[in-house]
């Protein structure tokens, strides 16, 4: 029994024994095979570089192959008479090239002189000439762009002037209306003789002043009601850059409310804001 029981040791020692021999070999192969792969990576990865590099350098050759050939056809087709004017005095001695220069025929339709250089200087003061042609033109289209604009501006003034016309009528219709011949108005007769009394030129320019007066007041509220729906700070940003007009500004904050206009100002520069509350001051109290 003692026997059996070594001998099945000594078996399982060398089982272990064959089991890692086994395990290394395969490690062996694994990296073996690992390597082999590897290699042949690096092979096609080669193989492949070498073949972009052969396809883009064929690539290369027929374009400039193709693009020699669309220049020998228009040479030999002498397009614009450059082949038989400018380049066949030059090549036509020359072996091979000569081959693609236009060939003398007898019974060629004459080409328009305006169009045929015998050298290139002739060439190039005849560039120059289109050149100045061209700015000439140039120079024309900018003046008719010039003009138009100068006309567009005085249709605009013109549309202006109407519009400013029609409000002035509408105001002198409400005028009528709501003053002189309202339910609580004087009697006509009290304007009449009033009218009567002063002269014609003064009335007509009292008049005048008052339409003009109640239809900026009218424009200075729409202003106070667009401003005071915008939030404070773009209000105030807007009114810091109008400096030179700060009586406008001022009619403006003081068609607002007291709220409204304090938000304005407090995020106004402290310099403007001192100096539109001085001017409204006395405007306030009057």
């Amino acid at each position: 029994m003692a026997d059996t029981g070594m001998n099945e040791e000594e078996l399982t020692k060398e089982e272990k024994k064959a089991q890692k021999k086994e395990e290394k070999e395969k490690k062996k192969e694994e990296k073996k095979k690992k390597k082999d792969e590897a290699a042949e990576g690096e092979e096609v990865e080669e193989e492949e570089k070498t073949s972009s590099k052969l396809l883009v350098f064929f690539i290369t050759i027929l374009i400039i192959a193709i693009w020699l050939g669309i220049i020998a056809i228009l040479i030999k087709a002498d397009v614009g008479g450059f082949g038989s004017t400018i380049l066949k005095p030059l090549l036509k001695d020359v072996p091979y090239v000569s081959n693609i220069l236009p060939e003398d025929s007898e019974n060629a339709t004459e080409v328009d002189t305006q169009y045929q250089y015998t050298s290139m200087k002739e060439a190039i003061d005849r560039i120059k000439e289109l050149e100045k042609e061209v700015d000439g033109a140039k120079d024309n289209a900018k003046k008719k762009d010039k003009k138009i604009d100068e006309l567009t501006e005085q249709v605009n003034d013109l549309q202006k002037y109407k519009t400013q016309q029609d409000e002035f009528e509408k105001l002198k219709q409400k005028f009528y209306k709501e003053v002189v011949y309202a339910d609580n108005a004087p009697d006509i007769e009290e304007y009449k003789t009033y009218y009567e009394s002063i002269d014609s030129e003064n009335a007509a320019v009292l008049y005048k002043q008052v339409v003009e007066q109640l239809q900026a007041d009218e424009k200075v509220q729409e202003y106070a009601k667009t401003y005071s729906s915008m939030k404070p700070k773009e209000a105030a940003a807007i009114f810091d850059t109008m400096t030179n007009d700060y009586d406008l500004v001022a009619d403006i904050l003081l068609n607002m409310d007291a709220q409204s206009r304090a938000d304005i100002l407090g995020k106004m520069n402290a310099k403007n804001a001192a100096a539109l509350t001085e001017i409204m001051e006395p405007k306030q109290n009057n």
